[in-house]
């Protein structure tokens, strides 16, 4: 990865469906993304929903590294999220994979779009 690259924290999660198959799934989709890279991987826990209902949550943290801007890595996301059948039918509703970005470098983010940390 190039001196231009930032490194970024990606919290996944997912309780709907095979919740631990989406989450490898994402894992390697973030892998193979433009100008980026997968460096470590958290181990799988689970943990129940919090201001909701539903199972229990598969979840890790994913470090990657990547010289895609915050927004342009945000759609990226959204995109890994859609194509495992995220829907968004209400606030913290149960879903098929969850893709957040938890940290991009040291940035401080407050958009409509995105908020890091």
């Amino acid at each position: 990865m190039q001196r231009d690259s930032v490194s970024v924290f990606v919290g996944l999660g997912a309780n709907l469906g095979e919740a631990r198959h989406a989450l490898e799934t994402a894992v390697k989709a973030i892998d193979q993304l433009p100008h980026t890279r997968v460096l470590q991987c958290s181990s799988f826990y689970r943990s129940a929903p919090v201001d909701a209902t539903g199972p229990d949550y598969i979840n890790a943290v994913v470090l990657i590294q990547t010289r895609l801007n915050a927004y342009a890595l945000l759609r990226q996301f959204q995109a890994i999220e859609n194509a495992a059948g995220r829907e968004r039918p209400y606030r913290n509703a149960p879903r098929t994979l969850d893709v957040d970005m938890l940290l991009y470098g040291e940035a401080v983010i407050q958009s409509e779009h995105l908020m890091v940390p």
